[in-house]
């Protein structure tokens, strides 16, 4: 069946891509989305504006690019994205599964195969990154050895793809650097999980050489900017050379990575070694942001904020961080919780303050992540056991359509008397400083905050609703 489908949608395709004659700088995207989240996707690439395209009747789209100019573009659906390489004359066509987006994307048409390379690639790299966390504990030699293997491998089995398949050179070059930039990432995190935050100190005793492959490192090439292993090593590369400021006069012992002095040198060394404005806009803001989501200090974060100010150029960047703050700040504890319009499993719209009536657990939760969210709703049926005066509600995060979200409420036979989910997410994302998948509140019965940034399975969990129904009562 997967293959007639496929069959019908590559000649759809085919006849939409042939109806015209083609250019040099034209390409065409198209395809299906399975148990679609929402009727749109977007594309875009960090030198495009984001553009929406609909999906007809049967969950498929087609979508022409004119004036392209070759390179990564970024496409979303309900929450996710993935990236893929479009050059000239292709005519690419996916067909995914929103219930399991990586691993269910396949592409066929003209630049179908080497986009399910760089796919491929990404999916193994998942697999190699949970290995890390065994790999980081062997002496550095030994490390060393194992992650060397499977880089030789990768681009062994790179270079048989690109021989038979007779790439473009900008292919290899991205594939390569996804996978040059992998190993340099892993020598960047090393010393951390290595050394652990109480003798992170000994960084700089690693074997003479171990660093050498920064010399092959180009901070500046912006063809590279949407390969994640790239953004990756950026961002653990700043966390490293940063240590040698954090370090430089004794007074810091066990490692604090949300220490101002050391966050600040991150910024001043992110200016000074990167030139490329694109580039250099988006490592700052992604430091900037990570500080920002994790910081319990008003003063700090305003720090970091007149550091970044003063760095970046993208203005548009500039105001998200700067509401970002403002967010972070408006969620310490004393505050009421931002009231918002939310959706509950009768789609009925209700406003948030209303639903609280008790000293309440928010759980704010996304769709894209399994594991994440059957753990806590676990979590949250155990504590409602342990402490029935405090409330608990979930919201979903996800920007979709109700019938996803019930769909998926309904295959885990979650209860839905408590289950919500925000009627404007993009909104509430900001409002509520929610970073990556999910975010934890804890609230008296009045709505004011006691605790902003927690987590369902932190050590402290039962001492602070011990507190807040003792503060209740």
């Amino acid at each position: 069946m997967k293959l007639i489908i496929a069959s019908i949608l590559t000649s759809f395709l085919f006849t939409c891509c042939n109806s015209k004659p083609k250019t040099a700088d034209t390409a065409y995207f198209g395809g299906e989305i399975v148990n679609p989240n929402n009727n749109y996707i977007t594309i875009y690439s960090n030198e495009t504006e984001r553009d929406t395209i609909r999906l007809d009747a049967q969950n498929r789209f087609v979508y022409k690019i004119n004036d392209l100019k070759a390179g990564l573009y970024y496409f979303t659906h309900g929450g996710e994205y993935q990236t893929l390489l479009i050059e000239p004359n292709d005519s690419i066509m996916l067909r995914l599964n929103s219930s399991d987006f990586d691993e269910s994307l396949v592409y066929t048409g003209i630049g179908s195969k080497k986009n399910n390379f760089l796919i491929k690639a990404f999916l193994n790299d998942e697999v190699v990154s949970k290995k890390f966390y065994e790999l980081q504990h062997l002496e550095p030699e030994e490390f060393e050895k194992h992650i060397n293997k499977a880089r030789q491998q990768r681009l062994e089995n790179l270079e048989r793809f690109v021989v038979k398949q007779e790439t473009s050179l900008l292919f290899k070059k991205i594939a390569e650097a996804g996978i040059n930039y992998s190993y340099y990432t892993y020598k960047e995190k090393y010393p951390f999980g290595y050394f652990g935050n109480n003798k992170l100190i000994h960084y700089k005793d690693l074997p003479d050489g171990f660093y050498d492959y920064r010399t092959d490192v180009n901070f500046n090439d912006v063809s590279l900017s949407g390969v994640y292993s790239y953004n990756k090593f950026m961002d653990w590369y700043f966390h490293n050379t940063a240590l040698k400021e954090y370090y430089h006069d004794g007074s810091h012992h066990k490692f604090d990575r949300q220490a101002l002095d050391y966050n600040l040198e991150k910024l001043r060394l992110i200016d000074s070694v990167i030139d490329n404005k694109t580039i250099k806009d988006y490592v700052l803001k992604h430091a900037t942001r990570v500080f920002v989501y994790n910081s319990s200090s008003a003063e700090q974060s305003k720090s970091m904020l007149d550091s970044y100010l003063k760095k970046s150029t993208n203005e548009f960047d500039k105001t998200y961080i700067k509401n970002l703050v403002n967010s972070t700040l408006s969620l310490y504890p004393g505050n009421k919780v931002p009231n918002i319009d939310i959706v509950d499993f009768n789609s009925n719209v209700i406003d948030l303050h209303d639903v609280i009536k008790a000293p309440t657990v928010i759980y704010c939760w996304s769709s894209n992540f399994k594991f994440s969210y059957t753990n806590n709703h676990y979590m949250m049926k155990n504590l409602k056991v342990k402490y029935p005066n405090m409330d608990f509600i979930a919201i979903n995060i996800n920007d979709m359509n109700t019938s996803s979200w019930k769909k998926t409420l309904n295959l885990l036979k979650y209860p839905t008397e408590n289950e919500y989910m925000f009627k404007n997410p993009n909104e509430a994302i900001q409002k509520f400083a929610i970073a990556n998948s999910q975010k934890v509140l804890i609230v008296d019965n009045n709505g004011y905050i006691i605790k902003s940034n927690t987590d369902l399975f932190s050590t402290d969990i039962d001492e602070l609703i011990e507190a807040t129904l003792a503060q209740t009562h």
